[in-house]
């Protein structure tokens, strides 16, 4: 491409960063980094009765949260400011009384500014959908009425609004020019407004954007996916223990393939090879459960100093006295496979940290129920205290010897030893579970178990 690639992402701060909106954000700015370009972001923020500063500020962090750093546009600046539209106001005026001189626009009885419809044919050949004509001659509204001419300003009744009355294709396509634009990716939803930006554009003199028209993200019922479906807001994977280069994964994959049936990617490989011309032209569908599984994937292959830093964090939410990060890791080496979010790591890691953990009680009387198995944990604890050489193989001998000996099912010894160890039923490996304990912690273990549970039953 012989001109830089400016993209743009421009939400309303009207709610929540949604799953569809961080999608386009995503494939904006993949394109960007991609191409060598700037990916802007600009604030659509003239509903000032709907708009709020907590969702402006969930743009920012869920923005910042996937990774996706934008090169002009709030809290960084850039030479096409400002990039709130509620500051903009100026630059409208001005674009409008262009649009006055050239006689595209008018004010009708109400006092609102209409533009004057061109009503011819209107082509377009889109990234995604390819080449579409619009007969904007026959364009009708539900009632099958003729389109009327298209309002730009809504007619000023109250002085004090803020939003200046402006329509959103106007100020879009204003901001698309002075922004310096060159391609617009955005939901298959906003394809019927095209039609009515490329007039725009035409009437100022102004040369319009590429077009790509990503599909819609749809349940796996089929329906569209609403604010309201589960997974819906970026949010809730920042509170719910996502790591955020899953979730950024799975969105990529939300209507764009490699098309090698590759599903885990590291982004630096996305951005080499993404292309709008690989979107996919029908409806993406949504699969949290597929999003899970990519969590858990990302969290087994990541370097474990890295999983550290992010599950950190919730051991401390969570109260969990880790000590130091040098402390936990041989703990998350341990147990990483049974995390499927870093939500999960408290639950998974706690026990490893204090002596006065609480016992499962349906573990204790699944456990405890069998015959014998107090004292087999007693014979336990006497082996062990002979081993000189603490590790997994060894202590894994040990027990089984001592199975032996018994004249019962290793499983016999197994279940009172990590119930005395860890308080549960389920767990990691054992023998590595103890090898991370130590000798001397675990022996005490046994012990506390054994007095706790009710050695003098036996």
């Amino acid at each position: 491409m012989s001109e830089q690639v400016r993209v743009r992402f421009a939400p309303s701060p009207t709610g929540y960063l949604h799953v569809g909106g961080a999608r386009t954000a995503l494939f904006n700015w993949l394109f960007a980094r991609h191409t060598g370009g700037k990916f802007i972001l600009r604030i659509e923020d003239t509903d000032a009765a709907r708009n709020t500063d907590a969702a402006m500020q969930a743009i920012y962090d869920g923005l910042r949260w996937l990774g996706l750093d934008w090169d002009e546009g709030p809290l960084v600046g850039g030479d096409h400011g400002p990039y709130l539209q509620s500051e903009r106001g100026a630059i409208y005026e001005r674009y409008a009384e262009k649009l006055r001189a050239s006689g595209h626009v008018y004010a009708d009885e109400n006092g609102a500014l209409r533009f004057r419809l061109p009503r011819k044919l209107v082509v377009m050949e889109d990234l995604v959908c390819g080449r579409i004509e619009v007969d904007r001659r026959k364009s009708q509204n539900r009632d099958g009425s003729p389109e009327a001419d298209m309002t730009i300003r809504r007619a000023i009744t109250d002085a004090n609004d803020a939003s200046g009355g402006w329509i959103f294709h106007f100020v879009n396509v204003v901001d698309d020019i002075e922004m310096k634009i060159t391609h617009v990716i955005r939901g298959e939803d906003h394809l019927s407004n095209t039609p009515k930006h490329l007039e725009l554009f035409e009437a100022l003199g102004a040369t319009p954007p590429r077009y790509a028209h990503i599909p819609l993200i749809l349940n796996k019922d089929g329906t569209k996916m609403s604010k309201r479906d589960q997974g819906a807001s970026v949010d809730g994977y920042i509170a719910g223990g996502y790591v955020p280069e899953a979730v950024r994964n799975f969105l990529c994959l939300l209507g764009w393939s490699p098309k090698d049936d590759r599903e885990i990617m590291p982004i630096a490989e996305v951005i080499e090879r993404f292309d709008p011309a690989q979107i996919n032209r029908k409806a993406a569908q949504f699969d949290l459960e597929k999003c899970d599984w990519l969590n858990q994937q990302h969290i087994l292959q990541m370097p474990l100093e890295t999983l550290a830093g992010k599950v950190e964090p919730w051991l401390t939410k969570a109260a969990v006295n880790f000590g130091t990060p040098a402390a936990m890791l041989p703990v998350l080496a341990l147990v990483r496979e049974r995390l499927k979010k870093l939500s999960d790591a408290p639950a998974w890691m706690d026990y490893f940290f204090t002596e006065d953990f609480p016992f499962d009680p349906e573990a204790v009387a699944k456990v405890l129920g069998k015959p014998g198995a107090l004292d087999h944990l007693r014979a336990l604890t006497a082996a062990y205290a002979g081993v000189t050489d603490w590790n997994a193989t060894t202590l894994e001998t040990s027990l089984k010897s001592a199975a032996t000996i018994a004249g019962v099912k290793v499983g016999e010894f197994v279940h009172p030893a990590r119930l005395a160890a860890t308080g549960r039923s389920v767990g990691a490996s054992l023998y590595h579970t103890l090898e991370v304990l130590g000798r001397d912690r675990t022996l005490a273990r046994f012990d506390r178990a054994l007095a706790k549970l009710g050695a003098d039953k036996i």
